[in-house]
């Protein structure tokens, strides 16, 4: 496709004109066909020539369209909350910043930035940073979610080499994944994996973790294996590859060194301390060890680990080990987290990198770094990791801090005293969409940023694939680029020629003119071919996956199928490790472990907007064994208050069997903006592994107890709902917001709260009330049309909340106060499919009536989990009910 069909002037300005861009979610990197409708409404579609997603899309991705809603948009500068022009935000971040340094030093100063922003952005701040103004404090949210395969990649490999492609996802025999609830987190992976087994019944799938989630509905064996464990278990695969003699003897002579050491460490470990069942552990041993063509793909639940690194190397081990590497089908595949958490790895955003994957404590690469910028001063060691730049903040030794494109207060584990650096900051700059998130509330400056659908440049996904991001609408009020944000900076602070960039095609070309040098010294990184790229052929250009050198232009697949690694040797290396003991756990302490949910994204300042999205889990959950429950006395969809050493969050109960006795899981997504208590970072220590400085978000050791409030609400509204209450958690329906409520101590008078809640201190109110029973039902309408509900009880309140919510702006009936429908009217239930908004009681009824008996079934007669697959579980577990009651009657 050329430049032609893509003419920059021109997009947002053509109703039915269709853009291909890039999904700004997770790292799978999937291809979007985005058509405008003339009036700023985009509808959006998989792109099927896109080859991460060959069409596929997510329930996020599939609602991207819902998200460009100006609400909240940050749309000028604010210097200490008040509007300011560019001029003279951009006057003030230079001269504080170059204060900073003049007075401190280049140390006294920082970057945090975003496996969100586009590689181009990533480039110039690393660039502003490392050789203008000379330190390596510059560090990003892929710290969080990747750093820990960073660094087994480089003991490994020598570099941050990704070896495998999705293409070995199909072709592989068995499919092994770790720490990774690819059917939530990674969904179009996912369904590619349930379209191979399709297609091949005979591949096999082994899911290995502590929670039963939903990719356990494609695993032919699931490994509910103890929390930390996960070393020991690939040690005890590693020897058994030993004792079999199933080593590639000659791969590994040739190939790879400390195989000796890493195989007397593994054989002195303890399998025991996995908990697996031994015919369970038995059979993965004998399929993995058996099967040739073996992928394991991994990723939060191995990252994110005191242990990440060493997690990441006793899986490499057993490939290396086996030769299983650079071959189709076969190879060890880490999944990121973030849409350009590749990209940012790329150019040095690590506070122990250098651009192209060049390593900073290295004299010779600084120099080629150095020499190609012309830049005044380098860094001659590694900046502060995200856990300790922000403690530093906290002890005032970083005078100045800017954080770009994401929300440490919310993300950051203690995160109450990341917030309490933030706030004794000497100068804090904040990048970003809105003015209202938890840290950007905290900011002296407040820069409105460009997002997705305005954004232009390239991410690079989970395979190596670039893919252009391309703006679809021009951007929201004053927002600028990020990349053009840092630029003008830079001049400001007297470097004008270093950054006189006009475009982000300036950037990537040369980008990938010091991929050429970095080559030339070894690195693994190289796009040196398309250093030469046209406008138009930027404009134009297709999905590539990299290296592309000069001498080879076009791209290339799997890395290592010659065996020739990126270390001094030229050889693999296999490392010793050990599974360290795990913290014990304590009688009356449970094991937390946190992570993503489905249709949200990180801390949801997109998502949010989507009503759809939020019609799946609507507020912060905590997961809980029945076991558990019954020992701290808390009952389904009570109110809990879990805490540390370190903070306190209110979330609701959940009461499975999902997750193992004596621990607990809860979703990360949940701000102040959305929810009372929901902040799920507060509870977490910050620990990190000590290589990776990846902080550990499984483990930390939590009190609970069940709230016990006064009273329980839910409330919805055609508009925004102002909760005044102990506890309460906001989220956007079709047709306005509801809001789930609890308070210590009870209205006086029921129908002045909820003239408060609802700000309708004039709506005629219709109320049922029962002071005997405690409960209150309340529904404020004006002309025959329903404006708003509260309905309030002792405990957690049954209503029909998806039907609640869509009579809002209807007509007034009796039925409103009832909270549910009459006899002639559908109830859909809760949202199952958020993609197409099927609720469980729609489902469950056709089912029923159709005799329905497979979920492709489900599909043709709902279209649920016909999209992205995401709810194909859930839609196979309402299957297996509804038939198991059938059976019995």
């Amino acid at each position: 496709m050329d430049g032609a069909d893509f003419p920059a002037a021109a997009r947002g300005t053509e109703a039915g004109q269709t853009i291909r861009t890039t999904c700004p979610y997770c790292g799978v990197g999937c291809g979007v066909l985005a058509t405008l409708d003339g009036s700023g409404g985009v509808k959006i579609k998989g792109d099927p020539d896109h080859p991460a997603n060959l069409g596929r899309l997510c329930s996020k991705g599939s609602a991207l369209g819902e998200t460009f809603d100006p609400e909240g948009r940050l749309l000028a500068p604010k210097i200490g909350g008040q509007t300011a022009n560019w001029d003279a935000a951009l006057d003030l971040v230079a001269d504080r910043f170059k204060q900073a340094i003049a007075d401190h030093g280049p140390d006294s100063v920082a970057f945090y930035v975003s496996g969100q922003l586009l590689t181009e952005d990533y480039y110039v701040a690393n660039k502003l940073m490392k050789g203008f103004i000379g330190s390596a404090n510059i560090d990003t949210n892929s710290r969080l979610c990747m750093a820990s395969t960073v660094a087994g990649h480089k003991r490994a490999f020598g570099t941050d080499t990704v070896p495998g492609i999705y293409e070995d996802l199909e072709q592989a025999d068995l499919i092994v994944l770790v720490g990774s609830n690819l059917a939530w987190c990674h969904p179009v992976l996912f369904q590619r994996i349930v379209a191979a087994k399709k297609a091949r019944p005979g591949m096999k799938v082994v899911n290995i973790d502590p929670r039963r989630t939903a990719t356990c509905d494609i695993a032919d064996l699931h490994l509910p294996i103890k929390p930390g464990t996960d070393i020991a278990l690939f040690n005890r695969l590693l020897s058994e590859i030993h004792q079999q003699g199933c080593v590639d003897s000659a791969f590994v002579a040739e190939h790879v060194e400390g195989f000796e050491d890493a195989l007397n460490a593994a054989s002195g470990e303890d399998a025991a301390i996995t908990g697996l069942d031994h015919s369970a552990l038995q059979t993965f041993l004998t399929w993995w060890i058996g099967t040739e063509k073996t992928v394991t793909v991994f990723s939060q639940g191995v990252n994110q680990s005191r242990q990440g690194s060493d997690k990441v190397n006793a899986i490499l081990n057993c490939h290396l080990a086996t030769g299983r590497i650079g071959k189709p089908g076969c190879g060890p595949f880490s999944v990121t987290g973030q849409p350009n958490a590749m990209g940012g790895r790329e150019v040095g955003g690590l506070a122990n990198m250098l651009a192209c994957h060049l390593d900073i404590e290295n004299p010779r690469h600084r120099d080629v770094v150095q020499g190609f910028w012309t830049a005044p001063e380098m860094p001659t060691q590694a900046g502060l990791k995200a856990v300790d730049l922000f403690d530093a903040v906290g002890r005032g030794k970083i005078k100045a801090l800017w954080i770009m494109c994401t929300n440490p207060v919310v993300s950051l584990p203690d995160a109450d005293k990341v917030r309490a650096a933030i706030e004794s900051c000497d100068f804090v700059v904040v990048s970003d969409l809105s003015a209202d998130t938890d840290t950007a509330r905290l900011a002296d400056v407040v820069l409105p940023a460009t997002g997705w659908g305005e954004k232009d440049g390239t991410v690079t996904n989970s395979e190596r694939m670039i893919s252009r991001q391309r703006a679809l609408l021009p951007p929201m009020g004053e927002a600028r680029h990020d990349w053009d944000i840092l630029s003008d900076v830079g001049r400001r602070m007297g470097w004008s020629d270093a950054f006189a960039y006009a475009n982000p095609v300036d950037i990537f070309r040369e980008y990938a003119a010091l991929s050429g040098l970095a080559a030339a010294e070894g690195r693994d990184f190289d796009i040196s071919g398309l250093a030469a790229l046209s406008d138009a052929a930027f404009e134009g250009f297709e999905p590539t996956r990299w290296p592309v050198p000069a001498p080879r232009p076009g791209g290339s697949g799997r890395m290592f199928a010659d065996g020739a690694f990126y270390t001094q040797s030229g050889r693999a290396r296999m490392l010793a490790v050990h599974n360290a003991p795990e913290p014990a756990v304590s009688p009356d302490t449970l094991r937390l472990n946190t992570g993503r949910i489905r249709d949200q994204w990180h801390t949801m300042t997109r998502t949010a907007k989507s009503p759809r999205l939020n019609s799946h889990m609507a507020e912060p959950y905590l997961e809980l064994h029945p076991e558990d429950a019954v020992q701290h006395g808390i009952r389904d969809a009570d109110l809990v208050t879990v805490t540390s050493d370190h903070g306190q969050a209110i979330l609701r109960a959940l009461i499975t069997d999902r997750v193992q006795a004596g621990t607990a899981f809860a979703p990360i997504h949940w701000t102040s903006e959305y929810a009372s208590a929901g902040r799920i970072s507060a509870v977490v220590p910050a620990i990190t592994d000590p290589v990776s400085g990846q902080p550990d978000s499984k483990a930390a050791m939590v009190r609970i107890r069940p709230l016990a409030p006064a009273w329980y609400g839910f409330a919805v509204s055609t508009e925004t709902i102002h909760p005044a209450s102990d506890y309460w958690a906001t989220a956007r329906h079709a047709r306005g917001w509801r809001a789930e409520l609890a308070g210590a101590e009870t209205p006086e008078d029921w129908q002045s709260y909820a003239r408060a809640l609802f700000a309708l201190p004039d709506a005629t109110a219709s109320s049922v009330i029962d002071t005997t029973r405690g409960t209150a039902r309340i529904a404020l309408h004006q002309d025959g049309k329903v404006l708003a509900a509260l309905y309030c009880a002792p405990g957690p309140v049954s209503v029909s909340r998806s039907w609640a919510a869509g009579r809002m702006g209807g007509s007034l009936s009796a039925a409103i106060l009832a909270g549910r429908p009459g006899a002639d009217q559908p109830d859909p239930g809760a949202t199952v499919c958020a993609c197409f908004n099927v609720g469980v009681n729609t489902i469950l009824d056709a089912i029923t009536r159709q005799n329905l008996v497979s979920v492709e079934q489900i599909g043709t007669a709902l279209e649920a989990g016909s999209n992205c697959g995401s709810c194909r579980p859930e839609l196979a577990a309402l299957l297996a009910n509804a038939n198991a009651r059938h059976a019995a009657e």
